[in-house]
């Protein structure tokens, strides 16, 4: 990946509007409306399109802007968000890690530190922590070269059967969510046991080999994702 140039305002501000249109347009790249990124971001409509015209009419466009259609990435515009995400998940990982940070605090440390840190520095991180592949929400961090491996997860409301699956990975931008999960051992790398539900009712689950359920509110278990336990 080519050196990033030094931060600013503005710079941190283009960094925000590409990681969201990423997580956003998800694995298939969809088109983003600017009410989801208005959403996402907590900015004010107006300002969201005048953003995405200024990115799209650059000389090199990070984006793909038409106006009432949406919005997605441009080449140049989906490296630099990998790039930018890269930085945050090394960033969470080595704090977590290394540093012996809560869970609920590495999220916002590593949104202030993502945007400064150089090629070299992110290199070193990489180096001291085996070069990860996953952060410690259970997120993919993308490789230097900007490849991110397909999500193979679903959300735990997806599911209504039941059934016993593998926590994938958890949202992390709710640090009381996160507190929350994780004190109940809800975290990446745990087997829970979902009990049949209808669309309207809350998931209700066993963590480990727990007897007692544990009830998820829908945000809660929105922020959840799963994988199938396979069968021997």
């Amino acid at each position: 990946m080519p050196a990033r140039r030094q931060a600013n305002g503005s710079s941190e501000s283009i960094d925000n509007y590409l990681k969201a249109i990423l997580t956003l347009g998800g694995p298939q790249e969809i088109r983003v409306t600017s009410t989801a990124l208005a959403e996402r971001l907590s900015v004010a409509p107006a300002s969201i399109t005048n953003m995405l015209q200024k990115l799209a009419a650059a000389e090199r466009p990070l984006v793909e802007y038409e106006r009432h259609r949406g919005v997605r990435l441009s080449s140049a515009g989906k490296k630099r968000a990998l790039e930018v995400v890269r930085h945050h998940r090394l960033i969470e990982t080595f704090l977590y890690q290394v540093l012996d940070y809560p869970i609920e605090e590495v999220h916002e440390e590593a949104e202030r530190l993502e945007h400064f840190i150089s090629e070299r520095f992110e290199e070193r991180i990489a180096a001291k922590l085996g070069h990860p592949q996953i952060d410690p929400h259970g997120h993919f961090i993308p490789t230097m070269e900007g490849h991110m491996p397909q999500q193979a997860s679903i959300r735990l409301t997806e599911v209504l059967a039941g059934g016993t699956f593998v926590i994938h990975s958890v949202d992390d931008r709710d640090a009381r969510t996160l507190r929350e999960l994780e004190a109940n051992g809800i975290k990446p790398g745990a087997k829970l046991k979902l009990k049949p539900r209808t669309p309207t009712e809350a998931c209700s689950v066993n963590i480990g080999r727990s007897a007692k359920p544990f009830d998820l509110s829908r945000a809660m278990a929105a922020d959840i994702r799963i994988v199938p336990v396979e069968k021997n």
